[in-house]
């Protein structure tokens, strides 16, 4: 049990420690996906790279100089090859470095061997030189999936149609790689995935950028299966992705909840099904790469874990549900965990997005915590998947 009684009419505490052992879990779980990211000086690899993942190159987490020409960065959900140094014209010839670098990659623990390759290159080049073309077909050798990625497109964009195009010397190269020739205009293969047309900013240096969900599908696609769920949980882009993963642990712990309650509890107890609504809140936190844990303190994680182990809401809300009585039953349970959990998903979410100050979210709790209707609503809702 890990609410303590309550004594002379005070609020129980409530151990935090599932939501500390879920977030733990989780994060095992789900483990980390692994980006090696090349590109001359200047191409845009750290805008590019905190685009996607909101994280700066440099900032990702633990940095690690691993070779000449290799750093590695990550934190939980990321890990970033940065494979720096491969400048054409160099003492050291790009594809040289290239293959020190997979080397000692190559021995580098299972978590932290490379997914995907962004091969980055300005889109105002007209074509690959052939440096480039050989550390492609060798990283395609060792079966790295590349995706070519062409940095600071200056988009145009038509006033009547709205529609985007690209400058001439970009569709130049875009022309290019769809139909490679070498110098002697003879066709040559240049073994990438995808090619992808991206910029972080508009041409004025302003704005979102463009291409960038393209980007982020195409990795997906080509991630390994087992570390899908670790590059949703990266990227911060598709929000969908991150609910595709949310929801069903909501529906683990609603169902969690109603067998707590299969004899029914007295309100009293309701926080009996804190457990259960703190280790969804846990698991969800993660899937949003969001380290609650440090954001909130050890008085306001209980604070929240009270409030949400629903003891006054539900004693409100059993008058009104007919047929409830006066204890928390299974399918009472169930709806205010169900409830619970899609509010905590939305304060991830509003987290997750910069729209909420993490110092602030102990504050905020009142605005997602479950009302009478959102219980009735997911009761309803049981009925229907029932029926």
């Amino acid at each position: 049990m890990t609410a303590e009684s309550a004594t002379d009419g005070e609020a129980p505490r409530i151990d935090d420690q599932p939501f500390i052992d879920a977030t733990s879990q989780a994060k095992s779980r789900y483990g980390r996906f692994n980006l090696a990211i090349i590109g001359g000086t200047g191409v845009g690899k750290s805008s590019l790279v905190n685009a996607v993942f909101g994280r700066d190159l440099a900032k990702v987490g633990k940095g690690l100089p691993v070779t000449q020409g290799a750093h590695y960065y990550h934190d939980d959900s990321l890990g970033i090859w940065d494979l720096e140094g491969f400048e054409i014209g160099t003492e050291k010839r790009p594809i040289e470095l290239l293959h020190e670098s997979l080397e000692v990659i190559s021995h580098r623990p299972p978590n932290e061997q490379i997914s995907v390759v962004w091969y980055c290159v300005n889109s105002h080049s007209d074509r690959l030189q052939r440096p480039e073309i050989d550390m492609i077909r060798d990283l395609n050798a060792k079966g790295l999936p590349v995706i070519l990625v062409l940095t600071k497109v200056d988009w145009e964009k038509n006033p009547i149609t709205n529609k985007r195009t690209v400058p001439l010397d970009t569709k130049t190269f875009v022309d290019w790689l769809n139909e490679p020739v070498d110098s002697h205009d003879q066709p040559i293969v240049v073994p990438y995935r995808e090619f992808v047309l991206t910029s972080t900013r508009d041409r004025n240096g302003k704005g979102k950028g463009h291409g960038l969900g393209e980007l982020v599908a195409e990795t997906l696609a080509l991630s390994p299966e087992d570390e899908k769920d670790a590059f949703r949980i990266a990227q911060r882009l598709n929000l969908p992705w991150k609910r595709e993963l949310a929801r069903p642990v909501i529906v683990t712990a609603a169902a969690a909840a109603a067998t707590a309650a299969a004899v029914p509890l007295p309100v009293a107890n309701a926080v009996a099904l804190a457990p259960v609504q703190l280790a969804m809140m846990g698991r969800i936190a993660t899937i949003y790469d969001l380290e609650l844990k440090t954001m909130l303190s050890a008085t306001a994680l209980a604070q929240l874990a009270t409030q949400l182990a629903g003891q006054s809401l539900a004693r409100g809300a059993l008058a009104l549900i007919p047929g409830a009585g006066s204890a928390i039953n299974a399918g009472v349970a169930g709806a205010l965990t169900a409830a619970m959990g899609e509010g905590w998903l939305r304060l991830c979410e509003q987290v997750h997005t910069s729209k909420l100050d993490p110092a602030k979210v102990a504050d905020e709790l009142g605005a997602y915590v479950p009302g009478f209707l959102d219980i009735i609503r997911k009761m309803a809702e049981q009925k229907i998947a029932k029926s």
